[in-house]
Formats: structure tokens, C-alpha cells, sequence
């Protein structure tokens, strides 16, 4: 069992396989610091607008005894101050940057990016904090489920159904992966997932079976058909326990289909939203052959320093679903507007107002330009986890003259594993595993991304690894002014921005932000906590649990013995 965090001290086991990983040594952005100092100044600035307010204040209650002329000159005074003020707002608007404004000087260590972000004392921990019973032996039923969706989709879907489960005291049923609706791939659980530790890492938290067993009854066999239900999205906690335990205790076991976002993410009971931390980050480990693979890339990439990973979302599903059309061809135009209308509601969407408020996913030269502004240089070397780029080679061609260093797993390891499945599960989960053992990893459109959003949760519970995300709405300006051919002071105004974001450390869930993208402050614990909820669980935790888990066995045990006592004394 792998809750508790064990600091060895070496940046080495970041890559190590298998993960869960607790890296001990965080060294520290100094982008805090300077934001800090900026802070400071705007409010040294703004104390001494105050006082100055508070001056003109006194000298109009004292303008009242000193006459009409005094109030005449003080008022002369304040007009021209103003006029000054306004001449310098006016000048300010129209110097260095253009439509972008005037900033004062920023700086971006690109070297402190390579390392993780500042922990605030906080560690990753999802162990239970208070009592947490084991799974009775005997449940309400069973309970299936049929994961749709990618791998990550599917993934989040997993991590439901298990706390689904707990909540119904039900016996889980190894999950089903779709295989139709996106991947046309029939690998299952078993073919990408560590079955046995999976079942093993959960026994403290549910019962897991592969299958729902016969049963056997005077000399007959019998099999227990599950009850199909549709869950509504987003269903409380409170349709579990009524609906469907309803249908499960009628029938012994239910099916729950589809299962995408099908049960509530924010959830008032920290252990239970530790529970989806303990599936996600230490159950659901992929099988020994996908962690060796992607080990041997990692390990390859790594070989000549630090490397970066970047989900170019520039895809035509992602496109199509953005509303992002004026950019390409009319030919691609129309295959992306066909595509929409195929797979998405009908709506009206108008380019111009979609690229202004950052909805349009960032275009790979705008990616490495971001980069280009931040301070990286051309010897890079980029990680690229994308399915087939729209628009071919032209919008690829720009970025790659920034950065000529690019890579996926494709390129790293040609194996013929890879060569076959690069659309599939396998090469899913490859991109996952390198991206989250990546030193720094860049989501280009992480909005309704399953695989950008899981992979930013994972990092940060994986030790505060570096992200950088793009404001795309605080950046949309500075680009069209690009575009329209206003190019001084581009890059410093788009660090003014990316100061401004989050490089991966412990901040506050704010909606829509997902609990699969920030499980912080649930799924961690602070080593000097000032508040007793944010204390770390004892160094005994998994002594408890198997005590719990023991006593719950022999408790079985004498039941039965009893029970079977019992009968033979009947039959007398």
C-alpha cells in the first residue's frame, strides 16, 4: 500500500517506475517574489494617493475660512494636476507595446521553471484522516459499470464508479472500457491496467470482483442479470442511495450506462474525496509493459538534460468543438464545420468574438512564441503528446523554426508496440506517462481536455511539478495586436501575463476548475498544519486500516462458524 509519503531525497525517483511518486526536494519559483514586489509598490503607490487625497481633503476644509480667493487657487491647482494626470494616462496608453500598455520590466527564471514549485509546506496524502471502516463482507449487490470516452474520460469514470461502490456498500465489478464510442480499441481494463493492484491497493475501500458470480442453489446454476440504469450527469450522492439501491437490492445488481460524468464532483465529505485521489494516483497504475515503455522514453529524453511536454490540442475534434474556422482553407472550413454538426449541438459561432475571449485552442506557432517570450531557448527539447495535428505542415512549420527539438513517442521509440496503437489506449497512456514524468508540461487548451485536465491534477499531487497555462483570454489581445502588425513590446507583455498564472504550486479550486484538475486542499496535508483539517495522518495509518480490515475478517468468520452451528443443530 502506497499512501504515506516517503521522502528519499533524490530528484532521480521522479522518473522511477512503479509511481506513487512523493518527491522530497522542492526548489522554489522566485515568480512569487517578484510579483510580490510589484504588489508592494502598487501599494506604496496607492498609500501615497491616499494621503495625498486625504491633503486636498484638509486644505478644502480650511479653504472655507481662508476665503473665495483661496478656494480659487486650490482649485487652480487640482485642475492642472488633473490635466497632468490625464497627459500622462494618454502617454502611457500609446508608448512602448502599442495596444498592449506600458509594463514595467519582467522577468521570467526559466532555470527555477525546471525544477518543481514552491509547496508551502503542503505534501500530497490522500490516506484517511478519521475513521474508516473496511468493507462489510457482505454487500447490497454488485455494481457494473461501462466507462465511454478516451482514456482519461474513462479514467475519471473509474474513480466514480469505485466511490459509487463505497457509497452503496456495493461489490465493484472490474469497470468495462468502452470500445466504440471513441478509440475503436478492445484492450478493457485488463488489457492497459494493473488488475491485481488495482484489488490490492483498494481492499481497505471496497470489494472488487472481475466478474459477478454464479450462483449455485439446489444442484442449479444461476447468473444474476444487472438491472440497466442511465444515471443522470452529475447525479448527487442521494440517487445512489435511493434510485439504485432501490434497483440493486431488488435485483442483486445493477448496470450503470453510460458512466461519464455521472456522479457529482464536488462532494462535502473530504474522505470520500480522498478516496477518488486514492484510485486516480495509486490504484490505477497501467500494466508493467506501458510503465516500461514509457520509462525507456523518459529515460531517453532525459538523457541530455531537462525536456518539456506539450498537449498541442490543434486537433479537428477540438477545433470543430471551439468553433474555430476562419484561420484554415474553405475546403478545411468545411470538413471542420461537417465535423461539428455531426457531433455537436448547434450554435452560433462567430471566429472573431470566440479568438478575443481565448476560446480558440493556441495555434502551435503561438505556443512556441509564448515560450520564445518566457525565455526558452531554441535547444529545447519538446515532448509533443497530439493525435494528427488539422492543417497540416503550415501550421507546424513556424513553430518548429523556434523550436527545432521536437519529439513524441513515435520518433523516441519507432517500436512496432507503438507503431500500431499510436491511436490507440496504449499510445493514450504512453502520452500520459511521459507527460507526467516530464519536468515541465504545457496544456495548449485545457478546458473541456480530459488528458490535459487529469495530467495537471496528477502533477500537482505528484509533487507541484511545473505547469505553465496559458491565459488564453489575457493573451488573445496581445496576439491580434501581433497580427495587425503591432509587434514592440510583445514579448513583455505576454510574460506581463504568464507572470500572472499558476506555475503548478497549491492554490484554491475555483469553478470550473475540475477536482480531477486541483485536488487541493482534500488530497493533501501540511507537515506544520495551523489548522488541525490540514494535518497529516499518523506514520501508523496502514496498521490501523489492517487492523480494521482483520477484525472485520474474524468478525465474518465467527458469523459463519456460528451460523453453520446453528444449522447443524436444526437438522437434528
Amino acid at each position: 500500500m502506497q499512501f504515506q509519503t516517503c521522502p528519499n531525497g533524490s530528484t532521480q525517483q521522479y522518473h522511477q517506475i512503479p509511481y506513487p511518486i512523493y518527491p522530497s526536494s522542492h526548489r522554489q519559483l522566485n515568480n512569487s517574489s517578484t510579483v510580490a514586489t510589484t504588489y508592494k509598490k502598487k501599494e506604496a503607490s496607492s498609500s501615497s494617493d491616499l494621503q495625498t487625497m486625504r491633503r486636498y481633503g484638509h486644505h478644502r476644509l480650511h479653504g472655507k475660512q481662508g476665503g473665495l480667493k483661496g478656494m480659487v487657487g486650490k482649485l487652480s491647482i487640482a485642475v492642472v494636476v488633473l490635466l497632468i494626470c490625464t497627459l500622462c494616462l494618454l502617454y502611457s496608453a500609446t508608448t512602448i507595446g502599442g495596444g498592449h500598455g506600458s509594463y514595467s520590466p519582467s522577468k521570467i527564471n526559466v532555470e527555477e521553471l525546471w525544477g518543481s514549485a514552491k509547496s508551502g509546506g503542503w505534501r500530497p496524502s490522500s490516506a484517511p484522516r478519521s475513521v474508516w471502516p473496511p468493507p462489510p463482507q457482505e454487500s447490497n449487490g454488485y455494481l457494473r459499470v461501462r466507462c465511454n470516452g478516451g482514456l482519461n474520460q474513462q479514467r475519471t469514470a473509474i474513480c466514480n464508479a469505485v466511490l459509487a461502490a463505497r457509497i452503496m456498500n456495493a461489490t465493484l465489478v472490474l469497470p468495462e472500457l468502452d470500445a466504440n464510442s471513441f478509440w475503436h480499441d478492445d484492450s478493457g481494463f485488463q488489457g492497459i491496467y494493473d488488475v491485481e493492484h488495482f484489488i490490492q491497493t483498494l481492499r481497505y475501500d471496497v470489494q472488487i470482483v472481475e466478474s459477478i458470480p454464479e450462483i449455485h442453489k439446489n444442484g442449479k446454476t444461476k447468473k444474476i442479470k444487472a438491472y440497466q440504469l442511465r444515471p443522470p450527469r452529475d447525479a448527487p450522492i442521494s440517487w445512489y442511495l435511493t434510485e439504485a439501491m432501490e434497483q440493486m437490492k431488488k435485483h442483486g445488481a445493477i448496470y450503470l450506462t453510460p458512466f461519464s460524468h455521472r456522479l457529482a464532483e464536488e462532494i462535502d465529505n473530504p474522505e470520500y474525496q480522498r478516496l477518488r485521489c486514492r484510485v486516480n494516483y495509486h490504484a490505477l497504475r497501467f500494466k508493467p509493459n506501458i510503465m516500461k515503455l514509457s520509462e525507456s522514453i523518459v529515460d531517453k529524453l532525459r538523457a541530455e538534460g531537462h525536456f518539456m511536454s506539450i498537449h498541442l490540442r490543434f486537433e479537428m475534434d477540438m477545433l470543430a468543438f471551439a468553433g474555430c474556422f476562419d484561420i484554415f482553407k474553405p475546403e478545411q472550413q468545411r470538413i471542420l464545420k461537417k465535423y461539428r454538426e455531426e457531433n455537436f449541438k448547434e450554435k452560433k459561432l462567430v471566429y472573431k468574438e470566440r479568438r478575443a475571449i481565448g476560446k480558440c485552442p493556441l495555434t502551435p506557432e503561438e505556443v512556441g512564441l509564448i515560450l520564445r517570450a518566457m525565455g526558452f531557448d531554441n535547444s529545447t527539447k519538446i515532448y509533443l503528446a497530439a493525435g494528427e495535428l488539422f492543417g497540416g505542415e503550415k501550421f507546424m512549420k513556424p513553430f518548429r523554426a523556434l523550436f527545432p527539438h521536437l519529439e513524441n513517442h513515435s520518433s523516441v521509440d519507432p517500436s512496432e508496440e507503438l507503431v500500431t496503437n499510436t491511436r490507440g489506449l496504449l499510445g493514450s497512456a504512453v502520452d500520459y506517462m511521459v507527460c507526467l514524468l516530464s519536468d515541465i508540461f504545457m496544456p495548449t487548451y485545457d478546458g473541456p481536455s480530459n488528458f490535459a485536465n487529469n495530467l495537471l491534477g496528477h502533477r500537482l499531487y505528484y509533487g507541484f511539478r511545473t505547469t505553465i497555462r496559458p491565459d488564453r483570454k489575457g493573451l488573445a489581445p496581445i496576439f491580434i495586436d501581433r497580427e495587425n502588425g503591432q509587434t514592440a513590446g510583445f514579448e513583455e507583455a505576454v510574460r506581463h501575463v504568464m507572470l500572472k498564472t499558476n506555475f503548478g504550486g497549491p492554490h484554491k479550486r475555483v469553478p470550473p476548475e475540475s477536482f480531477y484538475t486541483n485536488s487541493w486542499p482534500e488530497c493533501f496535508c501540511q507537515i506544520s498544519a495551523q489548522n488541525p483539517t490540514d494535518e497529516c495522518p499518523p506514520d501508523n495509518v496502514l496498521d490501523i486500516l489492517n487492523s480494521r480490515l482483520e477484525s472485520e475478517a474474524r468478525s465474518n468468520s465467527q458469523s459463519l462458524t456460528q451460523g453453520n452451528f446453528s444449522t447443524s443443530i436444526l437438522k437434528r
